[in-house]
């Protein structure tokens, strides 16, 4: 990669597998004191969103705050949802029909006062 021997190269990616061993502090890598372990860990690639998917399945398996706004697929983190975040159909006003409605009622009520 690039102009980087071979040494240099090698060097990377043991400070990339390892970064706490190799003098990076432990609130730069993504996992501090993993659940199981209680381990520091940079976690990359594949196994990284496995995890995160196994975080999320267990905080909905517990039933905690978080577990149930992911189990709704609602936000999680505390944003506002009365008006931001919404999915699905759009149903709109339909105001043909509103209008026949209001015309059915109309005739309804002159026939009866009739």
């Amino acid at each position: 990669i690039g102009e980087l021997s071979e040494r240099d190269l090698n060097n990377l990616e043991e400070i990339i597998l390892n970064p706490v061993d190799n003098g990076i502090p432990s609130y730069m890598v993504n996992r501090q004191k993993d659940i199981r372990t209680g381990e520091n860990k940079h976690i990359l690639g594949n196994q990284l969103e496995i995890t995160v998917k196994r975080d999320i399945d267990r905080m909905k398996k517990m039933r905690s705050y978080k577990g149930v706004r992911h189990r709704l697929g609602l936000k999680v983190r505390g944003q506002r949802t009365k008006s931001t975040g919404r999915h699905g159909l759009v149903i709109g006003v339909s105001r043909k029909k509103i209008r026949q409605k209001q015309e059915k009622k109309r005739k309804k009520k002159e026939e009866s006062s009739k």
